[in-house]
């Protein structure tokens, strides 16, 4: 179980920054002055963010079965540096001393909870596990070039307290179906409801997520399960997270369960040079982006923060041949069936339907806009049938008492509904 377990970690370290620091990389801009958007568990007494999250996902397990489930999140670390004075240390935002410059900045720390519990046990009983991080506090001295003391940087973890529960039980059916919960809870004591939120964030689970990986059994896929299960599916409860399958397509070993929405078997694009901190972002258009900041941009993305400086430096270095290689790739090629639109059929409720079968249109078994409502239960005729480059099928059809229907046929206007959004007429 620890290959898989491992080939997921990368899915899950891009799940762990993502929006962690948002380019231009610097702590100026705007969209770098709120922070933490992703999978936040505050204190509990702390309004307006949840503190507990709750994962509810299904597996196969007729017999035994061992689960390795892990908690990943980020701890949030403050860095202040402070001007000496006659009386004493003074936080600034920023010091500037020999050419060099001293950023205030809140960065962050991995942290990680693992432990192994039994099918069985979790069965019989729910099993807690507490989770302790201590705080700790670093000094640096900052000297001016002739060695006198004229500042400091202090780098703090406040402690963290939380708990993980983990729960299971057997559905009744015969196909083994296990339901597993796991529920994640910030315990720390908060009394102050009016704090900033940047001290809120420092006794929180920031990007907190699951890596559940099992062993004697197989999780199943809660966004597209198999027909026995989907009742099952759709019982499962989860708040403040997305659990999907990850790791090689086919495997249903390891589950993430994410802050942020992914499909199942998410995975990093091999030509990502490394993290940008905004999967949802193209790499080459943040590279590029980043070779255009300014030297004084660069300056201060530097001094904001480590990982922002490791961005400026892989960007600068990177070949061109690897930046060839962000511009586009295929993943998938499949050559379809050679039939045209007009010969190709589909069979529904046992009816082949072709061009010029009369359909009946039930929109909204599978999704629906207003625009498609409007026309449940109209007849159409099928003009065409559509292979789409993942191998579904669609409808494109024509109202009967449509009077525009001859010019859509002649301009090939039409309209389009999947085979289960239809029945023959």
């Amino acid at each position: 179980m620890t290959a898989p377990m491992e080939a997921a970690r990368r899915v899950a370290d891009a799940v762990l920054y993502e929006g962690y620091l948002l380019y231009p990389y610097r702590a100026s801009a705007a969209k770098n002055r709120m922070r933490w958007q992703f999978g936040v568990l505050v204190p509990p007494n702390y309004p307006g963010e949840p503190s507990t999250s709750v994962t509810e996902c299904l597996l196969e397990a007729p017999g035994e079965a061992q689960f390795d489930v892990r908690l990943r999140f980020l701890h949030v670390r403050s860095r202040t540096v402070e001007r000496e004075e006659d009386d004493g240390y003074w936080p600034v935002p920023r010091l500037t001393l020999g050419g060099r410059d001293y950023l205030s900045f809140d960065e962050a720390t991995e942290r990680e909870a693992r432990t192994a519990v039994s099918l069985a046990h979790v069965t019989a009983r729910r099993c807690t596990i507490e989770v302790r991080v201590p705080g700790d506090r670093l000094i640096e001295p900052i000297d001016d070039p002739g060695g006198e003391r004229t500042g400091r940087i202090v780098c703090a973890h406040q402690p963290l307290d939380a708990e993980m529960r983990i729960s299971a039980e057997r559905l009744p059916g015969p196909y083994g179906l296990v339901r597993l919960r796991v529920e994640v809870e910030n315990t720390a004591h908060w009394e102050r409801a009016d704090a900033p939120r940047e001290e809120a964030l420092r006794r929180s689970l920031v990007a907190a997520h699951l890596l559940i990986g099992v062993s004697g059994g197989a999780f199943v896929s809660l966004l597209d399960p198999p027909l026995w299960a989907e009742a099952a599916a759709r019982q499962c409860r989860n708040e403040n997270t997305w659990p999907v399958l990850v790791g090689e397509p086919g495997r249903r070993d390891v589950v993430l369960s994410s802050p942020i929405i992914l499909y199942d078997h998410p995975a990093v694009a091999p030509e990502s040079p490394g993290d940008l901190f905004d999967s949802t972002e193209i790499d080459e258009l943040l590279t590029l982006r980043t070779l255009t900041l300014t030297e004084e941009e660069k300056r201060e993305a530097r001094i904001t923060d480590p990982r922002a400086a490791e961005i400026l430096e892989r960007a600068a270095d990177l070949p061109p041949e690897l930046l060839e290689r962000l511009h586009g790739a295929i993943r998938h090629l499949e050559v379809p069936a050679r039939t045209t639109p007009e010969d190709d059929a589909v069979t529904v409720a046992g009816v082949r339907i072709a061009k010029g079968s009369r359909v009946r249109l039930r929109p909204g078994r599978r999704r629906a806009d207003a625009h498609d409502m409007f026309l449940a239960g109209r007849t159409a005729r099928v003009e065409a049938v559509f292979l789409d480059l993942d191998g579904l099928r669609h409808l494109a059809v024509t109202l009967e008492d449509d009077p525009a229907a001859d010019l859509q046929r002649e301009q090939r206007r039409f309209l389009y509904f999947a085979p289960d959004e239809v029945e023959p007429a």
